[in-house]
């Protein structure tokens, strides 16, 4: 069996057409079939059904999907790796993570490491914690950071910091003002948070549950920078880690005011990879570089913090 078969194959479930399939790879839609008769001959079953609306896998051809992408993208580690038996310094890496760490911490990591390794290339996927460890379990992705991953197999956690969600608001807000805030006298703020799906949103309802407090926010997304453009226009205030609004708590248009009694949500900000697989040289290195820049940021008060 080929790697060309499994490869066509991989774009043909991806794209779910014969036509789409061959324009992607640029070659003929026969050159696609052809492939896919070599697969159910080397098998010796059928993986496919074609019909008007298109191309349907058997069962047969669902089990090869579903290991197929793997594979290719494990192959592809594996030419990586020996490129790095060679010397040449190059590559790509691929990072899932939070939205919340961006902005302050894994843009300037990557900034700093591409100025150093200008021929690597990255990948940068925002997700789900869930989503992110996921990826880094199916080798899609080479790290992950994240903040309430769950605790799922396939990852490692190479580094982990301790993250606090503060209260976040305007400069001219008058919770800004205070240099505590309970959350009873956060209630009747207009609130901007994520939806149900994140982690954070869930801490925040068992948070507000505990104090006999209900979470009704006037604003739900699960857009970071639509929650800071309401905060930053004074329409809601809202619960980040003062991480994630450094330098806008710099530039003196937020302020991050702690949750009263050590009430806020706390949770692990985490640097995971997966635990029996070899990085590349470049994701190898990038991983040191980003460990070395979260001590480095973790190791002292980001942003200003009233308090």
């Amino acid at each position: 069996m080929q790697i060309r078969a499994l490869i066509y194959f991989d774009e043909l479930v991806r794209t779910n057409s014969m036509r789409a399939a061959a324009e992607n790879l640029h070659v003929a839609p026969t050159a696609i079939s052809r492939q896919i008769e070599n697969l159910e001959y080397y098998f010796g079953t059928s993986l496919i059904e074609r019909s008007a609306r298109g191309v349907t896998l058997t069962a047969a051809g669902e089990l090869l999907a579903a290991r197929a992408a793997r594979t290719l993208r494990e192959l592809d580690h594996v030419r990586q790796l020996m490129d790095d038996l060679k010397g040449l310094q190059r590559g790509g890496v691929t990072v899932f993570a939070s939205g919340a760490v961006v902005a302050n911490l894994l843009a300037p990591a990557l900034a700093d490491f591409s100025l150093l390794y200008p021929k690597v290339r990255f990948e940068v996927i925002i997700a789900s914690a869930y989503r992110s460890i996921e990826a880094v379990s199916n080798a899609e992705a080479d790290i992950a950071v994240t903040l309430f991953a769950p605790p799922l197999a396939g990852s490692k956690v190479r580094l982990r910091s301790e993250v606090t969600y503060d209260v976040i608001a305007a400069a001219d807000h008058p919770a800004a003002r205070h240099s505590e805030i309970s959350l009873r006298a956060l209630a009747p703020y207009p609130l901007a948070v994520p939806d149900q799906s994140f982690g954070a949103r869930q801490a925040f309802d068992a948070l507000f549950a505990r104090e006999g407090l209900t979470l009704d926010p006037i604003f739900i997304t699960n857009s970071l920078e639509m929650q800071k453009e309401l905060v930053l226009r004074g329409a809601a205030i809202t619960l980040l880690p003062a991480l994630a609004v450094s330098r806008e708590c710099q530039a003196g248009q937020l302020v991050a005011v702690p949750v009263a009694g050590s009430k806020g949500v706390r949770t692990p900000l985490d640097l995971c990879v997966a635990p029996d697989r070899q990085l590349s040289f470049a994701a190898a290195k990038l991983l040191d570089f980003i460990e070395r820049f979260m001590r480095e940021t973790m190791g002292h008060t980001i942003g200003t913090r009233r308090g």
